[in-house]
């Protein structure tokens, strides 16, 4: 779908263009200014705070485009080397696929470990058709993908997301491998992108760990609410609605500035506002309700499969909103747990699974909508 045929501008979970993103012209061009100069990025904030966002931002970029190759890398879900190595050598090929055929010939006999993907489908085309099964010397493969960078005809830029997943691997050498063979890398600047703030500043800040000094590190702030407001009721204006700013303020601060959250609760207000109207504050109390009707079921099997006292230690945290000095006797007391150990051991795992997050001894829901919901619950 092109980008000027969408019906709600207020895009979520993907990029588009710079016209449905908001600001951050600071952090782009600090971005810009680091990977010129030969500095590799560590980017670290919570999740949905737009760090992906501005990846993609800063690729779609004229002067980026013409200068670089681009490769965005999202690791989240992988469990292991071989499922890097995977996903780096699929994603390079197909971010290449669009350019000459000289590449992808060239792809094939630098990589020569991956030749068994090289197919021809029922046209007689060359096509690539990689499985994780075909990655059977992934330190070999790996090798051969940082080669073929090499060969490359511009410098490239990898983005690497969520990268503390490396650090779950089962191999325990994967930070000290990639670092040898990012260093070694001469046409290639790295950004690597991640949100468990504690495990990626260990990785890049802790001398004892193989990336210690070796990027430049740069956090993300929530955009500011004047300048959400601004891009907001531009964006209803351009479609003959109108935006009563209070309800811009009501909404930044319930979600704390988080770009995701209020992305999605502006889309359904939009949604919400017919044409000619005003979205005023009287609508986003229902606009919060579909928001998180939406998404119950998520919710419920979210619940389903917790434990029953890791179950009631989230609702409780959930009940407070913000939620500090867990392990008091007082707050034990008041939603009935059974000791400070259940509710450390709990929250332990809790945040594990991405559920949690913690701040300066205070802890709350990752998700808020999945919070709102479990308060109510």
């Amino acid at each position: 779908m092109k980008t000027n045929e969408i019906q709600n501008p207020f895009v979520v979970g993907k990029y588009l263009s710079d016209k449905y993103f908001c600001d951050r012209t600071e952090e782009t061009e600090y971005l810009k200014k680091q990977l010129r100069n030969g500095r590799n990025v560590a980017l670290i904030s919570p999740r949905r705070l737009g760090k992906s966002d501005l990846i993609h931002h800063l690729f779609n970029q004229p002067d980026i485009l013409n200068e670089y190759y681009v490769f965005f890398i999202d690791i989240y879900a992988t469990t292991s080397l071989s499922e890097l190595v995977y996903i780096m050598g699929k994603t390079i090929y197909e971010q290449l696929k669009p350019q000459s055929e000289r590449w992808k010939e060239q792809f094939f006999q630098v990589i020569r470990s991956l030749q068994v993907a090289y197919k021809l489908d029922s046209l007689g085309m060359p096509t690539f058709d990689l499985g994780l099964g075909d990655i059977q010397a992934p330190q070999t493969t790996l090798d051969e993908i940082f080669a073929y960078l090499d060969k490359a005809d511009r410098r490239c830029i990898i983005a690497i997301d969520e990268f503390q997943q490396i650090g779950e691997y089962n191999e325990k050498n994967v930070e000290a491998l990639l670092r040898t063979k990012i260093q070694r890398c001469q046409s290639a600047q790295f950004i690597f992108s991640g949100s468990k703030r504690h495990v990626m500043s260990q990785m890049f800040n802790s001398p004892s760990k193989p990336f210690y000094q070796s990027t430049i590190s740069m956090g993300l702030n929530p955009i500011p609410v004047d300048t959400y407001s601004e891009f907001a009721k531009r964006l209803f204006e351009e479609r003959n609605r109108d935006l009563d700013t209070a309800v811009v303020a009501e909404v930044w601060n319930a979600y704390k500035g988080y770009t995701w959250y209020i992305q999605m609760l502006m889309n359904e207000l939009f949604a919400l506002t017919p044409v000619g109207a005003t979205c005023t504050m009287e609508y986003i109390a229902t606009a919060e309700k579909n928001v998180i009707q939406s998404q119950e079921l998520s919710y419920r099997e979210i619940l389903s499969n917790l434990p029953p006292r890791q179950k009631m230690v989230l609702q409780a945290i959930a009940k407070e909103g913000v939620a500090s000095n867990i392990t008091s006797s007082k707050f034990i007391k008041k939603y009935a747990l059974n000791s400070a150990s259940t509710v450390q051991s709990a929250v332990k795992l809790l945040m594990k699974n991405d559920i949690l997050t913690q701040n300066d001894g205070q802890y709350r829901i990752y998700n808020f909508f999945f919070s709102k919901w479990l308060a109510q619950y």
